[in-house]
């Protein structure tokens, strides 16, 4: 990725957004979320590049900022909570979407940031259903956006959406997690025991009630 049209592009396939030029100045193009008016995307040129301004969680920033040097702290915006993508071509594609994705997620009410959190509150050594994932997240008839978005998890090292089975504690298709049985094997190191690609959900289930 390395122009501004490709940017806002990806940007606007989020829900709710749209693009704005607030500052009647065309080099500095915004992507904001609907809901709450918030921009989490700002595009501008400088020093011969597009640059983005993203939001970032405090670790996440240092994070990417330490493993890229095209990642600095937030040009004319808070240097702890917003980084600069410097649009130089050393930065792989999936990792430019994925900080937008996650500032995304940051400034809106979007299911898919209140599924993420709803599974990290799921203990080790436990599984929780879809539809109970769905109930802690707000709408307990989001069952199935609950599996959308977690096969588009954005930190499975954070995130840990192999703990999430089907009402009949099923574990999910083979390849689900990149390689058959890795579910299985990530719920074993947890003392999980998996028979034939299930769980016992009555002594396994999370009872967050």
């Amino acid at each position: 990725m390395k122009t501004r049209e490709e940017a806002l592009k990806y940007g606007l396939s989020f829900p709710d957004t749209y693009q704005e030029a607030p500052f009647h100045d065309q080099n500095w193009q915004l992507v904001r979320y609907k809901g709450n008016k918030k921009a989490f995307l700002w595009t501008y040129e400088k020093d011969g590049f597009i640059n983005l301004n993203v939001k970032a969680d405090p670790e996440k920033a240092y994070f990417w900022r330490d493993i890229y040097k095209s990642v600095i702290p937030g040009y004319h915006q808070n240097k702890e909570h917003w980084i600069t993508i410097i649009l130089d071509g050393s930065i792989p594609d999936e990792d430019i979407k994925l900080m937008i994705a996650e500032s995304y997620d940051l400034i809106s009410d979007s299911p898919s940031r209140r599924i993420y959190e709803a599974v990290k509150k799921i203990p080790y050594g436990h599984v929780a259903t879809y539809a109970q994932v769905a109930e802690i997240a707000g709408d307990k008839k989001m069952a199935r956006a609950v599996g959308n978005a977690l096969h588009k998890n954005p930190d499975p090292d954070n995130i840990p959406c192999y703990r999430v089975v089907n009402a009949k504690g099923e574990l999910a298709g083979e390849f689900a997690f990149g390689g058959s049985g890795v579910q299985a094997k990530l719920l074993e190191a947890e003392g999980i025991i998996v028979v034939d690609g299930k769980v016992d959900l009555g002594k396994y289930q999370w009872k967050n009630c």
